[in-house]
């Protein structure tokens, strides 16, 4: 593959000038994942089975176009399950010893999905954000904050204005489970792209139907929230891949970055999100909130305050303890005093070559 990644290409500058992508929620020109060249690997997880490309789109003019791709192969769905030593594939016997034999097996394409997310264009931020690096922990107080890591955010540029696409329904307007537009105790509540949530099994594509593509039937299109979001959908004739189960909750307030924002001001709003997202998913999907892990990130990785829904069983990254504060406790923490994070230490991880880092190591803190 090719080396490193070249200079920053004029069309980065100019994104980083301008905000981002495109304000109107769409990408900047139409393709698909074969007008995609990859230069590298940036990284891979043999358990997570997930690997992060950086690749390029090349232009009529010859200059290449910057995107990160992340390739994850989607987790089993049970009712598929019987199928994968039914149907007719290449099965390599590797290893025979007593009661225990491996195969290696080439199952057929519809039972070896990969789900393929793209970031295009792509920012130099954005491949530093997938290249594997050595990670620290930084224990931040009050006065860090103030002092290095506000400033530090301050000074970036790095665009939200996907977030605010979605909250202005500019873009994945279709894709939103729940929203309370109180602008300032509202929020939307929308499916993380981690989530493989479109993995069903449903009429439209049992045999004989006379559906001939995915989409068309009463569970399609309601749980694609064709119909009014204050209508509950029918029950799916089989259960949705829910164990990977991830959404994200966007506050409408948009001069609140994270934690270290908040005051008991803010209980309203953080008693909204708990309780409403807790039961706009049990209505959709039918996870309780006993099943769900609720929680916000910090250093969160964009500086609009959200929140965390995934199914507890479900290792999510950024989910363990150095990053993930569950937001009932954030809740009881507030109420008990309303300057908790204006007070404390907060621990999180940094990656060696993140530019807050090396702000630590010149402050010495590190």
């Amino acid at each position: 593959m090719a080396e490193g990644p070249q200079p920053k290409r004029k069309r980065e500058e100019e994104e980083e000038k301008n905000g981002g992508t495109d304000t109107q929620g769409g990408a900047t020109a139409a393709f698909t994942l074969s007008d995609l060249r990859v230069r590298r690997v940036l990284r891979e997880s043999a358990r997570d089975k997930i690997v992060f490309l950086h690749a390029e789109r090349i232009g009529l003019s010859g200059e290449g176009t910057d995107a990160v791709v992340i390739l994850e192969k989607t987790p089993f769905q049970e009712e598929k399950i019987p199928d994968l030593l039914k149907k007719p594939m290449n099965a390599e016997l590797q290893m025979h010893n007593d009661i225990y034999c491996t195969f290696y097996l080439s199952p057929p394409p519809e039972l070896s999905e990969i789900k393929a997310t793209v970031v295009y264009p792509a920012t130099e931020k954005h491949i530093q954000k997938y290249l594997r690096q050595e990670v620290h922990l930084i224990r931040e107080t009050w006065e860090d904050y103030k002092n290095i890591t506000l400033p530090f955010i301050q000074s970036q540029s790095f665009s939200i204005q996907w977030v605010y696409n979605i909250l202005e329904k500019k873009a994945e307007a279709d894709r939103i489970i729940h929203e309370n537009p109180d602008p300032s105790n509202g929020f939307v509540l929308v499916p993380d792209l981690k989530w493989n949530q479109n993995q069903h099994k449903c009429s439209c594509m049992a045999p004989g139907s006379l559906n001939n593509s995915l989409g068309s039937c009463e569970w399609c299109v309601r749980s694609k929230a064709l119909l009014p979001l204050s209508v509950s959908p029918p029950s799916p004739p089989v259960s949705l891949q829910l164990d990977d189960l991830y959404l994200i909750a966007l506050v409408h307030r948009r001069e609140i970055k994270s934690l270290r924002d908040l005051t008991a001001e803010h209980l309203p709003l953080l008693r909204n999100v708990l309780q409403e997202g807790k039961e706009a998913i049990v209505k959709r999907f039918g996870v309780s909130g006993s099943q769900l892990r609720i929680y916000l990130h910090y250093q969160p990785s964009y500086q609009h305050l959200h929140v965390h829904f995934t199914a507890l069983g479900y290792d999510a990254p950024g989910s363990s303890v150095e990053r993930a504060h569950l937001l009932a406790d954030v809740i009881d923490n507030l109420a008990m005093d309303s300057m908790y994070y204006q007070k404390r230490a907060l621990t999180f991880p940094l990656r060696a070559d993140e530019p807050l880092f090396k702000k630590f190591q010149e402050a010495g803190k590190v």
